[in-house]
């Protein structure tokens, strides 16, 4: 058994404490608190344990932070039921779907939950792909990705930094890029791993640099890679991904 049949089979035995509750938690909490939600890890917990929300005393939450979450974690059983396939528009649109359904985004008239975005957007002050060209750069990106006869863990890395370069999406586009990570790795029997918001800086820089330096972030992925070994070393896992 792999690691990707580990989580279907612990997922379908609703199995509490395992390897896919786990990655759960910590692939929601990090990958949001990127992104500026303020659930704690253990609200987090929370929300995917008792589907309940546990404030702190004289602190809300907001609203949008527990939708994305229980969202996340629908975008996580999607990947798994979707790893094997190639990666497709449809796949990347879908997670996005699932992402931001229902959140005060998507009832904007110009906003579209799981389809690309309509207006530019600026990371820092650097130009991303402009909404008319985005459906033809993303197909070239998955065209490009697709020839590939073996995808590596740099492969992955890189197919991300130029994803979140064109920037497809409104909102949305680091947690998409980090499921389609996660679910690239799955595939292709590659140890997957989660950026966690501790690191968020040198992940950033990593983007930003990638194009002068890849080094920096492969080196922050390779790390994050060895972080999620120490998980699987735990539950005796070491060996189900190459």
């Amino acid at each position: 058994m792999n690691l990707l049949n580990r989580f279907r089979e612990e997922r379908r035995m609703r199995l509490k404490g395992g390897i896919y509750h786990l990655t759960q938690i910590k692939l929601c909490y990090n990958s949001n608190r990127i992104e500026g939600s303020r659930l704690t890890e253990e609200q987090t917990r929370y929300i995917y344990e008792t589907n309940t929300i546990n404030t702190e005393t004289g602190k809300a939450a907001n609203v949008d932070d527990i939708i994305e979450a229980r969202n996340h974690f629908a975008c996580f059983n999607y990947i798994l039921d979707v790893a094997e396939e190639p990666l497709s528009e449809a796949i990347i649109k879908e997670i996005h779907r699932f992402l931001k359904s229902s959140t005060s985004d998507s009832e904007k008239d110009w906003f579209r939950a799981g389809d690309y975005k309509t207006m530019p957007n600026i990371i820092r002050d650097r130009e991303t792909t402009p909404p008319d060209k985005v459906p033809g750069a993303v197909r070239n990106l998955l065209l490009d990705y697709s020839q590939k006869e073996t995808v590596s863990l740099e492969d992955i890395i890189r197919f991300h930094h130029d994803f979140e370069s064109i920037h497809p999406f409104q909102d949305g586009n680091g947690r998409v890029g980090r499921l389609i990570i996660f679910k690239e790795c799955l595939k292709h029997d590659i140890i997957p791993f989660i950026i966690d918001e501790e690191h968020k800086n040198y992940y950033y820089r990593g983007l930003w640099e990638f194009k002068d330096t890849p080094g920096y972030l492969i080196d922050t992925c390779l790390s994050s890679q060895d972080r999620y070994k120490e998980h699987l070393a735990y539950f005796h896992l070491g060996r189900m991904c190459r």
